[in-house]
C-alpha cells in the first residue's frame, strides 16, 4: 500500500497526530517556555467566522501549556510555521520530493496538490532547507577513501563567456565530496576552483588520514604524502583514463555517478536555478543520495528523516532569496 493512501496524508487531524508523534516522542514541547509534557489539548476551538466560513474552521492540534499558559501547535518553530497550507498537504509534498529520484518541480507540485505556483515554489524551498546539513561529518575517518570532484551548471549571474575563454569560468561551480565507506555525499557551492578556495574546504570536511581521490586538476596536486592529507591518488581524464590501470580502486566514478543524477534533475526537472538557490538544490540531491536504498533507507523512512529535521529551520519568503553558503 502506498504511503500516499495513509490517513495522515488526507486528514488534517491525523496529520497533526502523525507529526506530533514524530517530533514529540516524550510528549508535547512548549515552544515558548521549553517545558516538556506539561500541556493539555484544546478541543473544539475554531477560527473566527468569515464570509467563506460563517462557522469558522476547526483548529487542529492546538495545545495549551500549564506553565506559561500560552497556546501552540506542533507547527511552531518548524518549516510549517505561519503557513496557510493544510499540514496534510505538507506531508504529501515532503513524500513527493524525497521519493522522486531527480526531484519534482514546483509547477508539478502546484498541479498535483492544487495550490498556487507561488505557494508550491516557497514550499519546496522550505523543504529543501530541512534537508540541509544531514550528511555525516568527518569524511574519510580512519583512512577511508573520499572522492572529490567539481562540476559546472547554469550560468554565473553577471558573468559573460569570453570568446577566447575555455572551460566553465562563466558557469556556477559545485564541489562534491563522496565518502566510499559511509556512502555519504556533500556538495558545496564555490565561487572559483582555485587551490586557495578548495583546499580549506577539503580540510574542513575531510579527515587528515583520508585517502583522497581526484582527477589530474592542478589545484589538487601536492595534497598527499602528509602535506594536506595522508594519501592522494588521481586519474588522468585528459588522456582517457578513468580507472588507474595499476589500482582499480583509484577512480572518481562514484562522484561522477552522483553528478549524473544531479544534472539530469537540474536540467530535466528544474531547468533553471539562480545561484542564490543552488545550495538548497544541492542539499536536496545530497539528502536523497545519503538516504537511499543502498544505505538501507526506503521512501517512507526517507520521509521520516526529513520530517524529523523540520525543527528550527523555518525559512521566510524574504530569506528564500538570500544566498546562504554551507
Amino acid at each position: 500500500m502506498s504511503v500516499l493512501s495513509a490517513p495522515y496524508m488526507h486528514d488534517e487531524a491525523a496529520a497533526f497526530e502523525h507529526v506530533e508523534s514524530m517530533l514529540w516522542s516524550d510528549g508535547p514541547v512548549c515552544p515558548h517556555c521549553g517545558v516538556v509534557d506539561c500541556a493539555y489539548k484544546l478541543v473544539g476551538v475554531r477560527t473566527k467566522a468569515s464570509k467563506k466560513n460563517p462557522e469558522g474552521k476547526e483548529r487542529h492540534g492546538l495545545w495549551k501549556c500549564r506553565e506559561c499558559r500560552k497556546q501552540f501547535t506542533v507547527r511552531k518553530g518548524t518549516i510549517f510555521e505561519e503557513s496557510h497550507l493544510p499540514l496534510h498537504l505538507w506531508l504529501q509534498a515532503i513524500h513527493l520530493m524525497v521519493s522522486s529520484k531527480k526531484g519534482i518541480s514546483s509547477h508539478q507540485l502546484h498541479r498535483v496538490l492544487g495550490i498556487t505556483y507561488k505557494s508550491a515554489w516557497f514550499l519546496t524551498h522550505r523543504i529543501r532547507e530541512c534537508m540541509r546539513g544531514n550528511a555525516l561529518a568527518g569524511f574519510g575517518g580512519g583512512g577511508g577513501i573520499v572522492e572529490v570532484d567539481e562540476t559546472f551548471i547554469g550560468n554565473e549571474p553577471g558573468v559573460k563567456k569570453h570568446p577566447k575563454a575555455r572551460g566553465g569560468s562563466h558557469k556556477m561551480k559545485l564541489l562534491t565530496l563522496v565518502d566510499r565507506d559511509t556512502k555519504q555525499a556533500k556538495s558545496i557551492v564555490v565561487d572559483d576552483l582555485t587551490k586557495a578556495t578548495l583546499i580549506p574546504l577539503l580540510q574542513e570536511n575531510i579527515a587528515k588520514e583520508a585517502y583522497v581521490m581526484t582527477d589530474e586538476a592542478r589545484q589538487y596536486q601536492d595534497i598527499g604524502a602528509g602535506r594536506v592529507f595522508d594519501a592522494h591518488g588521481w586519474t588522468t581524464h585528459s588522456e582517457g583514463e578513468y580507472v588507474n590501470p595499476d589500482d582499480n580502486e583509484m577512480h572518481t566514478n562514484t562522484v561522477e555517478g552522483f553528478y549524473s543524477v544531479f544534472k539530469r534533475g537540474m536540467k530535466g526537472d528544474y531547468q533553471h536555478c539562480g545561484k542564490q538557490h543552488l545550495h538548497r538544490y544541492a542539499a536536496e540531491f545530497d539528502f536523497r543520495y545519503n538516504n537511499r536504498i543502498a544505505n538501507g533507507v526506503d521512501d517512507v523512512q526517507r520521509g521520516q528523516v526529513a520530517l524529523k529535521s523540520v525543527v528550527g529551520k523555518r525559512l521566510t519568503y524574504r530569506r528564500t532569496n538570500e544566498a546562504i553558503q554551507h
